[in-house]
Formats: structure tokens, C-alpha cells, sequence
């Protein structure tokens, strides 16, 4: 017996369906989805749930044509593979969502120009606005923007020359202070783990922030102890031991990032290695990655959360044309735990 395929009992759902299930005007429900911010709690919970309870789905292409907003905000990140830039991400998105918006996530693995053609393809797809990481991008970029009035902020760094809108923190003051904190504490000798810097400025500036504070006190680094590592704890633990390997040993190794200062300390614990009593070692982001070792890791408390919801309100303030703060300078912290001390002091 041959059996007609099924049809639909009934027409489509539609906004004033939702509407008279919540009891509310289908303005309200417009508003509902396209400014929730706009619409009293409870209001938007009864319109919420009556969309969950219909099943309805706003027809996004439709949607898009009328209003000329796809309400996607593309989010273009080095790599998937570093935790921070997810957390950072996850706070935009949280943002973001509170306000009707949706995130689309991409990488681009430190390689400038794949950046720039995940950004053509995501303006193909009418993505509204855009998040970047750091300050370092090909200027082919910021034309393409401009050319389809695509509004952006810079994340993880502050645009020194004040030309394009950015949130971040002061990544060479972060490294000057740590580097400033460990001389006074009497190290002489230093070393760093460093990611690589082509395409990553913040890399770049947290190096020159270290070895500014070097100069200052009449140092310097010796070449032998700057050693480049991928952003794994196996890459940085190799860098460690080559820098274990030296005759003459810094007193004091400083990693661009918490990742690579656990790989160094895993390394010195290998080499039964004293931490801090033989070396000292500090990281930056303060991540429980490196508070949970042992002994915990002193680092530079970064504005991980905050600057992701500080890039989601700026972009909302510009897309719905609000006032807004080009430019946020936010603060860092030194965090001193148990893996650094004055030289020579075994623990």
C-alpha cells in the first residue's frame, strides 16, 4: 500500500501568532527580536515563550532585506586552540545576545591575509559589524570595511595612533611593570619565552615592554635567552630546556603568555630545577592554568571578560547609532604567587 507523503496541517506560523499567544502587539514582537533591550523583562519572556511553544523561526533572509541587517557580527580570532580568545568570545556573544545579536566565530591562524578573506566572505554573507584581535591587520582590511560601511573594534591592544576604534590594555606597560617588579627584587639575568611576533602584536609589545625595562636599569637580553615557541605547553617546555641547556642560566625567565611559562616551569621541574629558588618565572592573562600549579604562577591579570563585553556595547551603540567611546584603555594587574622571588633564594 503506497502511502501519501504527509502535508502540512496548518499555514506557517507567523509574528501575530506569537503575538496573540503572549497577548502583545506584533510591534512588540518585532521589538522582541530586533531590540529586546527595548522591551520589559516579563514582556519579553511571555513573547519568548510563545516563540518556543509555536516553534517560530523569524524568516532571516526577510528579515535582512527590510531592515538591511543581518543582525551577525563576525568574530575573526587568531586561533580556536588559546582559551582566552574563547572566554573573550564568550563574553561578546553573552552581550551580544542580550541584544538580539548573533556571533559568527572564524580563525585565521596568525596569517594576515586569510583574515582578510574570512572578512570578504563573512561581508558576503552580510555580516553587520566586526571583532578583531590585536592591532596588527593588513591594511587592505580596514579599506574593505570603509568600502561596505562595515563598523569594527580592535580587541587585545590599543591603537596607538588613535585611528581606529579598539578596547584592549597597555600589553608593553603590562611587561615593563613585571620586568620592573623582578629587578628591584634583584635579578640581573633574564629570559624570554616568546610567541612568535609576525602578525601579533600583542607578542611584539609584551617583548618590548620587558626589554624596555631592561634598558632602564642598564640590561639587556642575551640573545641565547630569547627562545620562540608555538602557544603549546609542549613547544614551551622544549624552549625551557634549551635555555636550561646554557652555561650560564637566567635567573629570571618571562613568557609572553601563561601557556608558555607552565611549559617552562613543567620543563624546570623535569630538570629538578628549582622554582623560584633557581629561577623565577611569570607569565601573562593570570589564568587558572597557571594559578592551579605548583607553586602557583605569578602573572599579569589581563581584562579578559571585560574587553569582550566592552567590544560587544561599542558595536551596538554604533549599529543601532548610539554614542560611543572609540577607544577604551582598560586596566591589568600584577598578580605575585609562589614561582618567583629574589634570586637565589631557594624555596
Amino acid at each position: 500500500m503506497e502511502i501519501a507523503p504527509p502535508t502540512e496541517s496548518r499555514s506557517r506560523v507567523a509574528a501575530r501568532d506569537v503575538a496573540q499567544l503572549a497577548g502583545v502587539s506584533t510591534a512588540t514582537v518585532s521589538r522582541a527580536l530586533n531590540t529586546p533591550g527595548q522591551v520589559d523583562p516579563e514582556t519579553l519572556e511571555r513573547v519568548r515563550d510563545a516563540m518556543d511553544k509555536l516553534r517560530y523561526v523569524p524568516h532571516g533572509a526577510a528579515r535582512s532585506l527590510r531592515s538591511q541587517r543581518s543582525k551577525m557580527v563576525g568574530a575573526i580570532v587568531p586561533s580556536f586552540d588559546y582559551a582566552l580568545y574563547a572566554r573573550t568570545t564568550s563574553a561578546l556573544q553573552q552581550r551580544l545576545s542580550e541584544n538580539g545579536y548573533a556571533v559568527v566565530l572564524a580563525e585565521h591562524h596568525y596569517q594576515l591575509d586569510t583574515e582578510l578573506q574570512v572578512a570578504r566572505q563573512l561581508i558576503e554573507h552580510g555580516v553587520d559589524a566586526f571583532v578583531f584581535v590585536g592591532v596588527d591587520h593588513d591594511p587592505r582590511l580596514f579599506s574593505l570595511l570603509e568600502d561596505y560601511g562595515r563598523p569594527y573594534v580592535l580587541t587585545w591592544g590599543v591603537d596607538p595612533a588613535g585611528r581606529h576604534p579598539s578596547v584592549g590594555f597597555d600589553n608593553r606597560a603590562a611587561t615593563y611593570d613585571m620586568a620592573r617588579h623582578l629587578i628591584v627584587q634583584g635579578h640581573r639575568r633574564f629570559g624570554l619565552i616568546t610567541a612568535s611576533v609576525e602578525g601579533n602584536d600583542r607578542a611584539r609589545e609584551r617583548g618590548a615592554g620587558i626589554r624596555a625595562a631592561l634598558a632602564e636599569a642598564g640590561l639587556e637580553l642575551d640573545p641565547a635567552c630569547v627562545q620562540p615557541a608555538r602557544i603549546t605547553l609542549a613547544s614551551a617546555q622544549q624552549a625551557m630546556q634549551r635555555m636550561l641547556a646554557l652555561p650560564q642560566r637566567p635567573t629570571a625567565v618571562m613568557a609572553t603568555n601563561d601557556v608558555l611559562a607552565v611549559g617552562a616551569m613543567l620543563a624546570c621541574r623535569e630538570a629538578g630545577v628549582s622554582i623560584p629558588g633557581e629561577i623565577s618565572i611569570t607569565g601573562v592573562d593570570n589564568t587558572d592554568l597557571g594559578a592551579t600549579q605548583t607553586p602557583g604562577l605569578t602573572s599579569v591579570g589581563t581584562p579578559i571578560v571585560q574587553i569582550g563585553r566592552a567590544a560587544a556595547e561599542q558595536l551596538i551603540a554604533r549599529l543601532e547609532g548610539k554614542p560611543f567611546t572609540a577607544c577604551q584603555t582598560l586596566g591589568f594587574e600584577l598578580v605575585f604567587r609562589g614561582s618567583s622571588g629574589p634570586p637565589g633564594i631557594r624555596a
